[in-house]
């Protein structure tokens, strides 16, 4: 790609994620909301989901992360890290990518700490990175759906949930997790 071709490739990017809604940083209080809500919808449409939530040691709830791309691409979102049902610190999830893609993606991610040590190796890494500070199997359930949370062996699960517009990634490797202020 060139100079020109990557300049107007980023230009792409950053009107399409100043389009996008929600581009602006969330308050303390609109995040606690989110997660709340996102939770109450993954409980909702998901069977099983409550069960698995209870067996967790911490949840990390993404309300909504907008991944956005034109040749090169970008995600961010907001979210708090809930230990017993209680708020343990806000987090921003960021990522880049490149390679062909065009359009908007808005999202729910939760990510479900199954083991003290996973959950302690998160919270102790400073910008932690799915794929290389952990692995984070990414369960699918399609509409109607349930988990089994007995088939659930691995340390940290993944769920993305209602995907809209035209991208196609449902991956979370690569991105960057950190603890924010809030």
């Amino acid at each position: 790609m060139t100079i020109k071709g990557f300049c107007v490739a980023l230009f792409a990017l950053f009107a399409i994620v100043a389009a996008a809604p929600d581009g602006h940083a969330a308050s303390a209080r609109e995040i606690d909301a989110g997660v709340h809500e996102t939770l109450d919808r993954f409980f909702r449409q998901v069977g099983g989901a409550r069960e698995l939530a209870n067996k967790s040691v911490g949840i990390l709830v993404f309300p909504s992360v907008v991944k956005a791309g034109f040749g090169v691409g970008g995600e961010y979102g907001e979210g708090a890290l809930m230990i017993e049902g209680r708020n343990a610190g806000y987090y921003n999830t960021v990522s880049a990518s490149f390679g062909f893609q065009l359009g908007v993606q808005a999202r729910s991610v939760i990510i479900a700490f199954m083991t003290p040590q996973a959950l302690r190796q998160f919270r102790n890494t400073s910008g932690w990175k799915v794929g290389a500070d952990a692995s984070v199997a990414i369960i699918t359930i399609g509409a109607g759906g349930s988990i089994d949370t007995n088939k659930i062996t691995s340390p940290v699960v993944g769920f993305i949930l209602d995907p809209k517009g035209l991208m196609y990634n449902l991956t979370l490797e690569g991105s960057k997790i950190s603890r924010i202020s809030k």
